[in-house]
């Protein structure tokens, strides 16, 4: 049976996961590009096929994640294996990402970070998809589901802040060169094992599986894409949902050039970060109130809005005093937080409408998908940016930040600016298209019906 109330030890459990997502969410997107222009001296078009393709290889392996899992719920009553695998492995495939030989030339070091990195993001997916299926399963209150959001996306932001101001700190520390990179690698390998291992252990006496939703998970990759995709509700969230993680990556991305050709202040990237995180992670119990009162889509367009305009107002940086441009990065926060929340406690809700409707637990199906589409979002947006580089002159190194034609600093500008409001204010008739009605909601509390599909507005 499902549980009529959960205790604070799953609340906790399930949000310690996102400590160790954080991580690799948060520090390849942030450092990824910069390690291979500024550390290996790639160039910025190579760069940019190297942090692509792992994710576009994500569109493959994620759905394939989603159905194994859920085989593994419906036979064995627990997606917890998957946990522990991607747990145990993504740490040091982490480490051997930014371990690249100094010896190696660019080429050379380009192939070892594109391996590993590939790599490391199938780790990723082995834990995440099953991690993001488990809410949808572990409780059929909606209310019960939002709770869990709202710690798991607290903790997220605290893992974004801890591992967003600490890399670079820590890379820092290490001389900022090859051994640098390697200290960061090591340091955040470990805080993510900690993260996914305690959400393993913790999780060890939920029993996620449904027992008034029967039915096979989904069995082929196409199947998967059809059923997710056919869902209209879904269809609109998962699309919105991607424009922006092209969005908040793109910014992330962005940062430690903005910080060094901008700012002209290379350890200001940390600072930078700091400025986005903080004012989410106070701001959150705001949004969570304004889900509850006037409804989660709503909250998600406000929100959304506030992000464009404080990544417009970032056009004028230039002209801008430091203090000014970290203020606007601030409303870049306090849009960001909400645009964490509200599409994350939206997902179980369309989860779980399909459930009762169809009769099938396909919750392993749905986010295999999401995850497909948010891991090729957040590696878009940084080989956007390495693109839009490219594309304006930028000029890469092996050490000391090298000097940039006036081209390349437009290009960084706008790839901190204009690029990712641009995105977000694609994504926001999407977010007016997501409805489900009263009628669905209450339809997910109760038993599915026998035949005929429903729920879906």
């Amino acid at each position: 049976m499902i549980d009529d109330r959960l205790g604070r030890r799953t609340y906790l459990g399930y949000a310690l996961g996102s400590v160790g997502t954080a991580g690799f969410s948060t520090v390849p997107g942030l450092l990824l590009a910069y390690y291979l222009t500024n550390a290996l001296g790639v160039a910025a078009a190579i760069a940019a096929f190297v942090v692509l393709l792992p994710k576009l290889w994500d569109v493959v392996f994620l759905p394939i994640v989603g159905t194994l899992s859920d085989r593994s719920a419906q036979r064995r009553g627990s997606r917890r294996p998957f946990l522990l695998v991607g747990g145990v492995s993504l740490p040091l495939l982490f480490v051997l990402m930014f371990a690249t030989p100094t010896a190696l030339g660019e080429a050379g070091s380009a192939l070892w970070v594109l391996v590993f990195f590939l790599l490391a993001a199938s780790a990723f997916a082995l834990f995440q998809v099953p991690y993001i299926a488990m809410p949808a399963e572990i409780t059929d209150s909606v209310e019960e589901r939002t709770t869990m959001m709202s710690w798991r996306v607290a903790f997220l932001a605290f893992g974004i802040l801890l591992f967003g101001v600490g890399a670079p700190a820590l890379r820092d520390v290490g001389s900022g060169g090859s051994s640098g990179y390697l200290l960061m690698g090591i340091v955040v390998a470990a805080v993510i094992a900690l993260g996914m291992l305690g959400c393993w252990w913790m999780l060890r006496r939920t029993r996620p599986v449904p027992a008034d939703v029967s039915g096979h998970g989904s069995h082929s990759l196409r199947e998967q894409f059809a059923v997710a995709w056919h869902t209209r509700a879904f269809r609109f969230l998962l699309s919105a949902f991607v424009l922006q993680a092209f969005a908040t990556a793109a910014m992330l991305g962005g940062a430690q050039y903005f910080a060094t050709y901008v700012l002209g202040k290379e350890g200001m990237s940390d600072v930078l970060f700091a400025a986005l995180i903080v004012p989410a992670l106070i701001v959150m119990p705001g949004w969570a109130w304004v889900g509850h009162r006037w409804g989660k889509r709503a909250g998600y367009l406000v929100s959304s809005v506030a992000f464009m305009v404080g990544a417009l107002l970032l056009l004028a940086s230039r002209s801008l005093p430091t203090a000014a441009v970290l203020a606007i990065v601030g409303l870049c926060g306090v849009g960001y937080a909400g645009m964490q929340m509200f599409p994350l406690a939206m997902l179980p809700d369309a989860i779980a409408v399909d459930a009762a409707s169809s009769g099938r637990q396909r919750a392993g199906a749905f986010t295999g998908v999401w995850t497909a589409g948010e891991t090729v979002g957040f590696a878009v947006g940084p080989a956007l940016v390495l693109i839009l580089l490219a594309l304006t002159g930028f000029v890469s190194s092996t050490g000391t930040a090298a000097a940039q034609p006036e081209s390349a600093l437009t290009g960084v500008l706008l790839a901190f600016s204009v690029l990712p409001a641009v995105l977000v204010a694609v994504s926001l008739p999407l977010i007016r298209r997501f409805e489900l009605d009263a009628t669905s909601l209450a339809s997910s509390s109760s038993p599915p019906p026998a035949t005929g599909p429903g729920g879906h507005a």
